[in-house]
Parts: structure tokens; C-alpha cells; sequence
């Protein structure tokens, strides 16, 4: 604002409810300070004088000469623009305008603060210009940057929804598969059950047959033998021999030589019994078992010849 030439900068800005610039530059703007400087740019318009006739060289109309106490006022800040900040052709309309009067004598001071002033306004109205154009080169970029956003955003919530839409699909299609896969294992292992059973009481079916043969066959062996074996006879032999050499015994305790003949007879009758016993045993009855066994087991004297 010192310099002549005003130059581009960055400006940040912020906005109230009704949409007007309070903050410029890291400056917030309270309300007073807003009201005091329209009420203070207000009563200078209404105490403006009307302008100076022009001097002869030049061919601009001045701007109207302000009083001593406008004169030694310091020229208006950024802030005071800041309250202006989207309404720029209406600040160039509020410029005073007045119609041509006839020209005065001035003097040299007079003009001097005309010229501060209008150097001032041109200033502000650079300033308000490069504020307007940076707010609206800021809301452009932002316009971009959310259209660039919801560009971007909507492809990828597509592709998001529809690979949701491919996972939900192939989960779909895997649960029929596992299903179908389940059905196939449980009717396998039905099948295998009644396989089995079926084999179990085959076994078991075979096993009772089984058995009921050997039982068959146990009995009918048993019967053969029964039959093929003759009972022995249990008498005792040479019983009255017996009896007298145990009488004669009790009778001679001291001579028991005496009995010595009646042993002889009773040895003599039990080997002609055995003799008698076992040629009974070797006669061929038993045919189950071989000759040359049963004379082993007995000890029969096989016939002459035989």
C-alpha cells in the first residue's frame, strides 16, 4: 500500500452468514469496526465538496477536494476493502460523482490531497480487483477440486459396489456348490452304511451256519463213537481166589508162607483172564483205527499171517 505499483499476493478470506468477507489477510473484522467504517466513509461522501475545475493541462475530472480534518486522515486499509470484497462494481458505483460547477481558483494545497486521494481510490480499486479475481479463482479451484473428487469418487464407488456384487454372486455360487458337495458325501455315507450292514449280517448269518454245522458235526461223531465202543466189564477177576488168600492171610499172621500156593493160583488166573481180555480187544471191531496203532496202544499180538 506504501508503493505506487501494488502488486499480486495471496489473500485469505473468510465469510459470515450473510456471505460478506470478514477475515483478509489473517484479520478478522469484528462488527464494530465494520460499522464504524461505513458509518465514517458515509459522512465523508455527505461533506465531500463539489470538485475543482481541472487546470488547463489536464483532461481528467479531479475527485472532490476533501477538508482539512479529510485531508490529514490516513488513506483507507485492506480492511476497510475487505467489507467490499464481492461487491466491487457496487463500490466503483458509491465513488462520488457529481456534476461539473464552475471552476475555482485553488491553491496549491487544495489539490495536493485530491490527487493522495484519487491516487487511494485507484489503489483500492486495484486492490478490491485482485481480491475479487483471487476469490473467484479460489472458488474455482475448489469447484475443480470437488468435481475431480466426485469424478473420482464415483468410479471407484461403482467398482466397490460392483465387485460387492461379484463377491456376493460367488458366494452364492460356492454355497450351491457346498451343498451340492455335502448332499454327494451324505449319500455316500448312506451308501456305505447299508453296505455295511449288509456285510455284517452276511458274516454273522455265515458264522450261525457255520456253527450250527460243527455242532451237526461234533454230535454226529460223538453218536458214531458211542456206538463203535463197547462198555468193559468191571467184575473182578479170580474174585474166590482173592478172598482166600485174604482169609488165609488173617489166619496165619506169623506164617505167611503157608498162603504162598494160593498165590501162585491167583497169579496164575489173573494172567489167563488178561490173556483172554486182550484177544477179545484185537479182534478187528474198531474200524476207525489202524492195526498197527491199536497193537501199539495195547500191545495185541497180531494173528499169524495177518
Amino acid at each position: 500500500m506504501g508503493s505506487t505499483e501494488s502488486t499480486a499476493r495471496k489473500v485469505s478470506f473468510g465469510m459470515d452468514e450473510e456471505e460478506r468477507v470478514r477475515v483478509l489477510q489473517g484479520i478478522r473484522l469484528s462488527e464494530d469496526v465494520v460499522n464504524r467504517m461505513k458509518d465514517s466513509s458515509a459522512s465523508s461522501r455527505v461533506q465531500q465538496p463539489s470538485p475543482a475545475s481541472p487546470p488547463p493541462t489536464s483532461t481528467s475530472t479531479s475527485p472532490p477536494a476533501a477538508s482539512p480534518a479529510h485531508a490529514s486522515s490516513p488513506p483507507p486499509s485492506l480492511s476497510h476493502a475487505s467489507s467490499f470484497a464481492f461487491g466491487s462494481s457496487e463500490g466503483k458505483s458509491k465513488r462520488p460523482r457529481t456534476d461539473p460547477k464552475p471552476p475555482k481558483a485553488e491553491s496549491q494545497s487544495s489539490r495536493q490531497p485530491s490527487e493522495a486521494e484519487e491516487d487511494l481510490y485507484r489503489r483500492y480499486d486495484q486492490e478490491q480487483a485482485m481480491v475479487q479475481e483471487e476469490l473467484l479463482q479460489l472458488a474455482k479451484r475448489e469447484r475443480e477440486v470437488a468435481r475431480e473428487h466426485l469424478k473420482s469418487s464415483l468410479p471407484r464407488e461403482k467398482s466397490g459396489t460392483n465387485q460387492e456384487k461379484q463377491r456376493s454372486a460367488q458366494l452364492h455360487a460356492d454355497l450351491d456348490v457346498w451343498a451340492k458337495e455335502l448332499e454327494g458325501v451324505e449319500a455316500e455315507l448312506r451308501r456305505r452304511d447299508i453296505f455295511y450292514r449288509e456285510q455284517l449280517g452276511r458274516i454273522e448269518r455265515k458264522n450261525a451256519e457255520m456253527y450250527k454245522l460243527s455242532s451237526q458235526q461234533f454230535h454226529e461223531a460223538a453218536t458214531r463213537l458211542e456206538e463203535t465202543i463197547k462198555p468193559r466189564r468191571v467184575d473182578p477177576v479170580c474174585s474166590g481166589l482173592q478172598s482166600q488168600i485174604l482169609r488165609c492171610y488173617r489166619d496165619n499172621l506169623q506164617e505167611v508162607l503157608k498162603c504162598s500156593d494160593l498165590v501162585k493160583a491167583y497169579q496164575h488166573c489173573v494172567s489167563t483172564a488178561q490173556k483172554s481180555n486182550m484177544k477179545q480187544a484185537c479182534q478187528p471191531s474198531l474200524k476207525i483205527f489202524n492195526r498197527r496203532r491199536w497193537e501199539k496202544l495195547s500191545g495185541c499180538i497180531r494173528p499169524n499171517g495177518g
